[in-house]
């Protein structure tokens, strides 16, 4: 008998140690849901476009500058996902769902949420919540140990009284550890909110999209959160949130200002492009409908063609685009773009080098560039592909397609030494460790032993993978 009670006692300490590992864990994920989702094997789901971080890096350049933060090199990545959110996660950048801007109807919504994160990233707040949980981890484990060490007691000496303290004593801390760090996690959403607002003032920008962003947001989740513990929310309830903001939103001398109409249309183009390339076709058409004749209409509706319909059209549409604005880069990328998927890389390269003259070398146009050239099967092109290529990748050093490009072609030249270094660096930026160390093993065969691509490749066979770095 004592002992089915000794076992009783062990599968309910067992117990409660999986609550607690599910709510360290789940507090894990709401601190730090990118370092995760990089383990997977070919990393978050970004989505990488010029012309759309150009203007993110415009609406984030002053509040960065005012916050402190200019030369910190804080980037805004795009997530591939629809919903409206925006967080930080690792202190060095700020992800925002495409959903966020398409769902933001004016440049200043999509600044109030960037303001926002800003206002994390200023406050130390990721760092801050981490000793937070690290402390709470402490906190709990002792409590669980004690806890345990009462049952076990009990069950020795047949104390079933001793034994049910033991329980208490790691559910009652477990409770109010767990409300202790929700309670953390609000007072930083309040801070972010007001550290948003300053830094909007500062710039001379009106913190009302914000405060317009917060309560639409407000109004659609009233009904789940009414009768919801406000202690138990990982942000302050919702109403309460937004009647703070607004009103120290509307304290601000800027409130009534208006966006720009020249970063308005901006707004527009962007939001465009991405419904073009993010939505449905039947979508595209009810949101930019035939009778609609702006220029963000017909950008939309040019990008659906392309990708859905006919190409003929897709490309008099776009030419229709390039005639309106003849000086726009992102024009002459996209006829590029549709030239080459549609399988015509050779005409793809004159308006691709457009592209890339109007936008000052921006590396990833010069990417698609370079993938024109390599595509167009002419040998001719090899060495100048490799150039660009290779220029583009010191800029953007981390992007998998230049260096698979790059691969093909060193290899277009007959050199295989390079060919498989750079394919085994493609490989080891989408996180498929087990062929970057195959290609480059291979590539360290083929380099002298100690010039620069045999070290390079050598790094990359004896590089970890990311669950062993731990």
């Amino acid at each position: 008998m004592f002992e089915d009670s000794r076992r009783q006692l062990r599968k309910a300490a067992l117990a409660k140690l999986s609550q607690l590992t599910a709510l360290l864990t789940t507090i894990a994920l709401v601190i730090a849901p990118v370092p995760a989702l990089a383990q997977e094997s070919k990393g978050p789901p970004l989505l990488r476009d010029t012309e759309i971080e150009q203007l993110l890096r415009d609406y984030t350049r002053p509040i960065l500058r005012v916050a402190g933060l200019e030369k910190q090199n804080i980037q805004v990545a795009i997530i591939n996902n629809s919903a409206f959110n925006a967080f930080v996660a690792d202190g060095h950048r700020i992800f925002v769902n495409y959903g966020a801007l398409m769902q933001s109807q004016t440049p200043n919504q999509l600044i109030g949420v960037l303001a926002h994160e800003t206002g994390h990233l200023a406050g130390g707040h990721l760092s801050k919540l981490r000793e937070q949980l690290a402390r709470a981890q402490t906190q709990m484990i002792v409590a669980m140990l004690l806890g345990v060490g009462a049952m076990v007691a009990g069950s020795k000496n047949s104390n079933s009284g001793l034994g049910n303290a033991g329980a208490a004593a790691i559910a009652a801390p477990q409770e109010a550890i767990r409300r202790n760090l929700l309670s953390y996690q609000r007072q930083q959403e309040e801070n972010a909110d007001r550290a948003g607002v300053k830094f909007l003032t500062a710039t001379g920008q009106s913190a009302k999209g914000m405060s317009e962003t917060f309560s639409r947001f407000t109004s659609e989740s009233l009904f789940a959160a009414r009768g919801a513990d406000p202690y138990v929310q990982s942000h302050p309830m919702p109403a309460e949130r937004v009647a703070a903001l607004e009103e120290l939103a509307r304290s601000s001398p800027y409130w009534d200002k208006k966006d720009d109409p020249a970063l308005q249309f901006r707004h527009d183009m962007m939001r465009a492009k991405t419904s073009g390339f993010m939505e449905r076709p039947e979508t595209v058409y009810r949101r930019y409908p035939l009778s609609d004749d702006t220029l963000p209409a017909r950008y939309a509706r040019a990008i659906t063609s392309y990708l859905h319909g006919d190409p003929r059209s897709a490309q008099a549409q776009i030419d229709a685009l390039i005639k309106a604005q003849p000086q726009n880069p992102y024009f002459h990328e996209l006829r590029g773009q549709a030239l080459l998927e549609g399988g015509k890389p050779a005409e793809a390269i004159a308006p691709l080098r457009k592209a890339v003259a109007l936008s000052n070398g921006a590396p990833l146009i010069e990417m698609l560039l370079g993938q024109a050239l390599v595509a167009s099967d002419n040998k001719a092109y090899s060495q100048e592909a490799i150039g660009i290529l290779r220029a583009a990748l010191v800029r953007e050093p981390e992007a998998p397609l230049g260096y698979t490009q790059l691969a093909m072609a060193y290899g277009r030249k007959g050199d295989f030494a390079e060919a498989d270094l750079a394919s085994a660096q493609a490989a080891f930026l989408r996180g498929d460790n087990k062929t970057a160390r195959e290609l480059a093993a291979r590539a360290k065969t083929r380099f002298a032993i100690g010039t620069p691509g045999w070290v390079k490749a050598d790094d990359i066979v004896a590089a970890k993978p990311m669950q062993e770095q731990k």
